[in-house]
């Protein structure tokens, strides 16, 4: 079959030394030819579509060229399927980890370890197990972090692979602290009038750690305290304004903290690393002292510590009674390297019990 270019309306054009232009589209319009009839003839490419299974692509490859024995067919075909499950379960490492992962829950975690973990298994039932690595983690590996010798041993939950120091700089939580320090005087004279009316439990008052430490609650484990919260109204929309306040889950609270002259709280640890205290000073005599991980530190009024408290830390009140208690506002934040979807996990795995 013979084709004109008479067919074609091409535009005049002049001869440029050489073949005429038609010519020279005819020659472009059997290249596009032949390469749509080359494209449309390969085989597809199962590279992309086999990206994981390497073992499945090559055992076809060596079924194909060796000869089939009905005697010893089978036993090959298994071997080399098991082969390609080991190859993919061992060389894929993705969010669907924990899901496909065939081994048990430590038999050595304790309850509390356990039923975080059917927790965390619900979480992602509902959600998604996506950015629950390390959480996951954490809760395999944390009845080796309690049993280890640690300056750091978080008794409740230890989230791994984030970066920890005994104090926070200021920038870890700027907005949050300068809120705070801005409404210092205004807690402060809240607390004043909460502590005038006297220190008893009937009045909000509960007795923590040794003697001679109180605390006034508006947050206790997760669960807004309304009664000291309709107390101290401008210190309770003061805590709503903070970014990174934990206020939906066990892990977080917020109060007013005393410490009586003559009192120590030693050597403890913080539940979790997934928090920082912040200490806003009220009422800081020169006598009292923080230890966190081995660096003192002390407290000023007016102004934030923020402190990671799952590091060893003592708090001591060396003054005398004429100095009165050291008053701190204790609000716990959350990490500055805990992703959003870890928290909301967190929050999940650790509501509070109603």
């Amino acid at each position: 079959m013979s084709w004109s270019l008479d067919l074609v309306p091409l535009p005049p054009c002049a001869l440029m030394g050489g073949p005429p232009l038609s010519g020279l589209l005819w020659t472009v319009l059997f290249l596009f030819l032949w390469y749509c009839y080359r494209m449309g003839s390969d085989p597809p490419s199962n590279s992309g579509m086999l990206k994981s299974g390497s073992g499945r692509s090559s055992f076809s490859r060596s079924s194909s060229r060796c000869t089939v024995d009905p005697r010893h067919s089978a036993p090959k075909a298994s071997a080399a399927i098991n082969m390609e499950t080991l190859e993919e379960e061992e060389g894929t490492e993705s969010y669907l980890t924990p899901v496909l992962s065939h081994a048990p829950f430590p038999t050595e975690a304790a309850a509390e370890s356990r039923k975080l973990y059917r927790a965390l298994q619900e979480y992602a039932k509902r959600y998604s197990w996506a950015g629950m690595g390390r959480i996951h983690k954490g809760l395999r590996n944390q009845a080796r972090i309690n049993d280890r010798p640690s300056i750091q041993k978080p008794h409740l939950f230890y989230l791994p692979d984030v970066p920890s120091i005994p104090f926070f700089p200021r920038d870890a939580h700027r907005h949050d602290i300068e809120v705070l320090e801005a409404s210092y005087p205004i807690i402060f004279a809240e607390f004043q009038a909460v502590y005038q009316r006297g220190i008893e439990t009937k009045l909000g008052w509960s007795y923590q750690g040794p003697k001679g430490q109180t605390v006034f609650p508006l947050y206790s484990a997760g669960v807004c305290v309304a009664r000291n919260c309709r107390a101290c109204p401008c210190t309770y929309r003061t805590l709503l304004s903070l970014r990174t306040f934990i206020s939906s889950n066990s892990l977080g609270s917020a109060g007013f903290w005393l410490l009586g002259p003559g009192a120590t709280l030693g050597g403890v640890y913080g539940p979790t690393n997934t928090r920082l205290r912040c200490h806003l000073g009220l009422q800081t005599p020169a006598q009292c002292e923080l230890v966190v991980g081995g660096e003192p530190q002390c407290w000023s009024e007016g102004h934030c510590l923020l402190v990671d408290d799952s590091f060893l830390h003592t708090i001591s009140h060396n003054g005398g009674a004429e100095d009165g208690p050291r008053v701190i506002f204790s609000v716990d934040l959350w990490h500055p390297n805990v992703a959003a979807a870890e928290r909301q996990a967190l929050d999940y795995i650790f509501a509070p019990e109603q």
